[in-house]
């Protein structure tokens, strides 16, 4: 059986057929874009063409660009998806086009490069945890992929910003704001680990409040945590370039592919303007833990 949205797509076609009187190539291409778009809602069990948003939209190009297709093609796609949804608008099949505030292609800042989860899962599986070093590895490693910290907040994450009981920890982001970043079981799991194995060995005694140390039992530096990064990626014999920026990015695109709002992504990067602050003041934690284990990979 059909679902309705490619109900809805054979309906638009007939319009231009019928009533337009578009070329028949002309149709077939339109038919090509819309069936596409519709494959992309299908993979993510988005069926009606009432449930589409702005995110599904956005992701759906920005996986065009990813598999490289050109600006030029992606504007194609963007004019199509427009004439279709303004079209449903217009038949009062949904009350607005997700579309309409979506910029061409042109306009796009670069998109930030991001791992794919299975490279992600590789170089997770990397650091060594019968060592020491190797539990502290996997816990950083861990917890950069489950809360997409920057590296300066992770370099100063003190072990009374953590909360393993209920899952979060609080970093101090730009500007020495405060946010909460639920975390996921396996980044809790190996902060567990390393707070019973690691750290105390790598303190040597010495009474130090950032979470993670050195090897010497400091805080650890933000190049060292860099060096990390760069190393569990070669071991995992990843060739890009790969930074803790791009765990970062990693986090959040994975998030938004699953279907994770864009609003509460933002709250977790810490990106605040006032909007997300007013949003922000409106979720509990409760919540935002709930959206967390529904969308993140590794919750």
């Amino acid at each position: 059986m059909q679902s309705d949205l490619y109900s809805r797509i054979d309906f638009y076609l007939n319009h231009l057929r019928v009533e337009r009187q578009l070329a028949k190539n002309s149709v077939e291409a339109y038919s090509h874009d819309l069936r596409s778009f519709a494959e992309y809602a299908e993979k993510r069990k988005v069926g009606e063409v009432a449930e589409i948003g702005e995110d599904l939209a956005l992701s759906f190009l920005a996986s065009l660009a990813e598999g490289g297709i050109g600006t030029r093609s992606i504007t194609r796609y963007l004019v199509v998806l427009r004439g279709f949804f303004s079209f449903m608008t217009r038949e009062k099949i949904i009350s607005t086009d997700p579309t309409a505030q979506i910029e061409f292609p042109g306009r796009w800042k670069k998109l930030p490069k991001f791992l794919s989860i299975e490279q992600v899962d590789l170089m997770l599986r990397q650091p060594d945890v019968k060592t020491t070093l190797g539990v502290r590895d996997h816990a950083i490693l861990e917890l950069f992929y489950a809360s997409g910290l920057r590296i300066s907040e992770m370099s100063g994450l003190t072990t009374d910003r953590i909360n393993l009981q209920q899952g979060y920890c609080m970093p101090f982001g730009k500007g020495s704001k405060e946010r909460v970043v639920p975390m996921g079981g396996e980044a809790i799991a190996a902060i567990a680990l390393y707070l019973e194995e690691g750290r105390g060995k790598l303190a040597r005694g010495m009474v130090v409040d950032e979470l993670f140390l050195s090897r010497r039992g400091g805080r650890i530096s933000r190049q060292r945590l860099w060096e990390i990064i760069k190393f569990y990626a070669r071991k995992a014999g990843i060739k890009i370039n790969v930074t803790p920026h791009m765990l970062r990015h990693s986090f959040a695109t994975h998030l938004i592919e699953r279907g994770a709002d864009l609003r509460v992504v933002q709250m977790m990067l810490g990106h605040v303007d006032i909007a997300t602050t007013q949003i922000y003041t409106h979720l509990s934690r409760r919540h935002l833990q709930e959206l967390y284990k529904k969308f993140h990979p590794r919750a």
